[in-house]
């Protein structure tokens, strides 16, 4: 069953760190079998709290979300985004 992580950024607070984590995230994609589906694009909230960006990404399992999530160059990769902005992370199933 398809899994998708959700990566909600609601406050940005250090560009640079930004950087060496997007960096960081695009060389950690490996060989992870990994569709984005949204990719900080327009969006509009209708409820709840203000978002700075979205990312939402399609793994085929949600053990191979994990898989990517957990490995040592996305770990690598985000500690610098725990520097560079706070962040909600959601992993969901699909139907």
């Amino acid at each position: 069953m398809a899994a998708y992580v959700i990566l909600i950024r609601e406050r940005l607070r250090d560009a640079d760190a930004m950087a060496r984590y997007g960096e960081g995230a695009k060389n950690a994609r490996g060989d992870h079998n990994i569709t984005p589906l949204a990719f900080y694009g327009k969006h509009e909230v209708t409820e709840g709290a203000e978002a700075d960006g979205i990312v939402i990404l399609s793994f085929p399992t949600m053990a191979e979300a994990k898989a990517w999530y957990d490995s040592p160059a996305y770990r690598e990769a985000r500690d610098h985004r725990f520097q560079a902005a706070d962040y909600r992370v959601i992993f969901v199933e699909g139907v």
